[in-house]
This record gives structure tokens, C-alpha cells and sequence, in this order.
């Protein structure tokens, strides 16, 4: 393993080339990346590089944001199959005839969607701003349009109490979790906080101390005094909670809570997508235009 990282790193200063590694990544890959975190704000940091080449170790949607946020940079995905099933739950098609159907509606996009959804959206939003920008964007009176994630959509609009018509897609590792995973993990560890994603079902969503994103479990485990957690999202989260507080104990809600998308990149693939400049993401201009506005207007908020 030793000399594959290596001959990542010398490629990676041969061609100028910065890593980005979502946070549900195997912790190999996690550790070969320049920087670690959640979708858009690893595009943004990207984005901000001097850097010629973006390896986006991560699902497809993910790549296509950073080449968004990028358009004259390279970026890279390793496994070109590496696909978000949540994201794959709408096509641009499906989301026109929704707005045929609702002619007044303004539409909100989960950023995990593809380049040709949010082009056809009004806004972006991610996990962590999904109530603000409900909030700050919208009047109760407003009929809105929240793709493609039903429980995140539901969750926001009942926090901002604002009318939204979700669609109905799911992100499958956070719809198998179940109640009694946690009730169970909390009867053993009475004192850890229970921190939940919201892309899970209402029914957990309730059982939460907190509820946040990727990067606000970060936050929130290092800022609380707590000493103990539950951790209601993809597994691969447990590695970089633990790495910034060793001094904490973290819990998985479950075994099975694994993206298997996410685990699709590996440390060879990374070499080999380096060595060989594949695979490249490549977005229509038009596409790509559009979906930056949608993206731009969430981040003007």
C-alpha cells in the first residue's frame, strides 16, 4: 500500500492535481485526500485552488458539482460507477413535467441531484441550509418544489413552515435505519448524544438530539462536552469523528448503514484514474451554465 500512496503523491505534485475525499470514503482513501468533507464544500474549496486536476474521490453528482464550480479546471472521478441511487430517483425529464404540473412552483434542489436536475431548478440547497433556504427564499404563501429527497424535503419544510411538494426519492443506506437501532445503542450508552442525518425517515429524525450534516457532526462532536455518540448516518462517517476526538467514543447505528457507492473507490483506482487522466467529467456548457446559477443563488444566501 506504502508505494501506491507514494506514486499517488509524486503524480499528484507532477500534475498539479489537489484530492478531495467525501467523508463516507474508506479511510485510505480519506487519508490520501488533500481535503476531506461534504460534497459542495469540498467543490468550493476545490474551486478555490491553484490546482489543474480535481480527483474527486466520491459518487458521480459530487464530480459534476466540482466540474461545475470549475469549469476550466480537469476533474476526475475515479469509478465512473460510482453512482448516488438518491440522485439516479430523478431525471431533468421527470422534473419538467413537475413543473408543467405546478406552473407557479419554484423549484429547491438537494445538491445531491445530477448536473441536468439542477440546471432545470431555481436553487440548490444541501443538508446543513435546507431550512435557511426555505426560510430566507420562500413565503408561507409559496408553493414549492423540493427534488429529490422526500425526508429531507419534509424535514425542512416543517422546520421553516413552508409549503413544499416533495418528490419521491430516498437515499436507501439512510431509509434502512430503524428506530429500534438506536433505542438499543442508547439503552447501552444512556449518555451519548444521538446525532442523525437528515436524509433519514421522520420516525428517526425524532429520536435525535441533533439533526446535521456531515460537517455539522463534526462540529457539534467537537464542540459538545458529551463524551459518547451515536452516529445515524453512512458508516464511513465513524473515521473522521474519531480522527479529530480520540479522546471520544462514536457508535454506529447500524452495520448495515453502508453506501456501497461510496466504497467504490479505492486506493488503486485513484492511481490509475492519476496515471491515466480517466475519468474525465465532461458537462454540456448549457447544462453546466444553468445548474452554476442554481447553485450560485443558494450560495448568495
Amino acid at each position: 500500500m506504502k508505494k501506491i500512496i507514494d506514486k499517488i503523491n509524486d503524480l499528484k505534485k507532477q500534475k498539479n492535481a489537489v484530492i478531495l475525499a467525501h467523508n463516507y470514503q474508506r479511510p485510505e482513501v480519506q487519508d490520501i485526500a488533500d481535503h476531506t468533507g461534504d460534497s459542495l464544500g469540498l467543490s468550493i474549496q476545490a474551486a478555490q485552488t491553484k490546482a489543474d486536476i480535481i480527483l474527486f474521490c466520491g459518487v458521480y453528482f459530487m464530480a459534476e458539482t466540482a466540474k461545475i464550480l470549475s469549469p476550466n479546471k480537469i476533474v476526475l472521478i475515479p469509478d465512473p460507477d460510482a453512482g448516488c441511487p438518491m440522485a439516479d430517483m430523478i431525471t431533468a425529464d421527470q422534473l419538467r413535467e413537475l413543473k408543467r404540473q405546478h406552473p407557479k412552483a419554484k423549484v429547491v434542489c438537494y445538491v445531491n441531484s445530477p448536473a441536468e436536475v439542477k440546471a432545470e431548478s431555481d436553487v440548490c440547497c444541501t443538508s446543513a441550509n435546507a431550512v435557511e433556504i426555505l426560510k430566507k427564499m420562500f413565503t408561507e404563501k409559496d408553493e414549492i418544489l423540493f427534488v429529490p429527497d422526500k425526508y429531507l424535503g419534509s424535514y425542512a419544510a416543517k422546520k421553516a413552515k413552508r409549503n413544499v411538494i416533495t418528490w419521491n426519492g430516498y437515499c436507501p443506506t439512510h431509509a434502512k435505519m430503524l428506530p429500534d437501532d438506536i433505542l438499543k445503542l442508547k439503552a447501552l450508552h444512556p449518555e451519548a448524544k444521538v446525532m442523525v442525518h437528515p436524509e433519514c425517515p421522520a420516525p428517526i429524525i425524532k429520536l435525535a438530539d441533533e439533526v446535521l450534516s456531515t460537517a455539522g457532526m463534526l462540529r457539534y462532536a467537537k464542540t459538545n462536552d458529551a463524551k459518547e455518540f451515536i452516529v445515524v448516518t453512512e458508516m464511513g462517517m465513524i473515521y473522521p469523528l474519531k480522527k479529530e476526538n480520540p479522546e471520544k467514543e462514536f457508535y454506529p447505528v447500524s452495520d448495515l448503514a453502508v453506501c456501497p457507492n461510496m466504497k467504490r473507490v479505492t486506493l488503486e483506482k485513484v492511481l490509475y484514474s492519476l496515471e491515466n487522466m480517466v475519468y474525465k467529467i465532461e458537462l454540456p456548457h448549457e447544462i453546466m451554465s444553468r445548474a452554476w446559477g442554481s447553485i450560485n443563488r443558494m450560495l448568495e444566501y
